[in-house]
């Protein structure tokens, strides 16, 4: 299971409504195979529901751009955050959380 949390340091709080990609590299080309928003809590639990993993490389593209704006930031300095990683082992959750701000990001695997 591959979820995920987006929180919005600069306000305090969750970052509702942020689009979410998920995708798969195959060869030397990424491959969607996941989307979905974040909810009132910033949230996605559900980008491999019903999706079986496979071992690989994983990405998760987040339109903070969109996210931005909405809240009134004319020019936001990232449009998107690309997060690539490894599954190796299937039966394992892959949390990875997005702490993010109008000009500064930062990630980790979460737990």
């Amino acid at each position: 299971m591959i979820t995920t949390h987006v929180l919005d340091t600069a306000r305090g709080g969750p970052a509702v409504g942020v689009t979410v990609i998920l995708e798969m590299r195959q060869a030397s080309e990424w491959s969607p195979i996941g989307r979905g928003t974040t909810d009132n809590t910033g949230r996605l639990m559900t980008l491999t529901e019903n999706l079986p993993l496979a071992p690989g490389i994983y990405r998760l593209t987040f339109d903070i751009g969109t996210y931005h704006r909405d809240l009134g930031l004319a020019k936001p300095f990232f449009p998107e955050v690309k997060i690539a990683f490894n599954v190796r082992d299937t039966s394992e959750h892959y949390h990875v959380p997005l702490l993010l701000s109008p000009y500064g990001y930062s990630t980790y695997r979460g737990a």
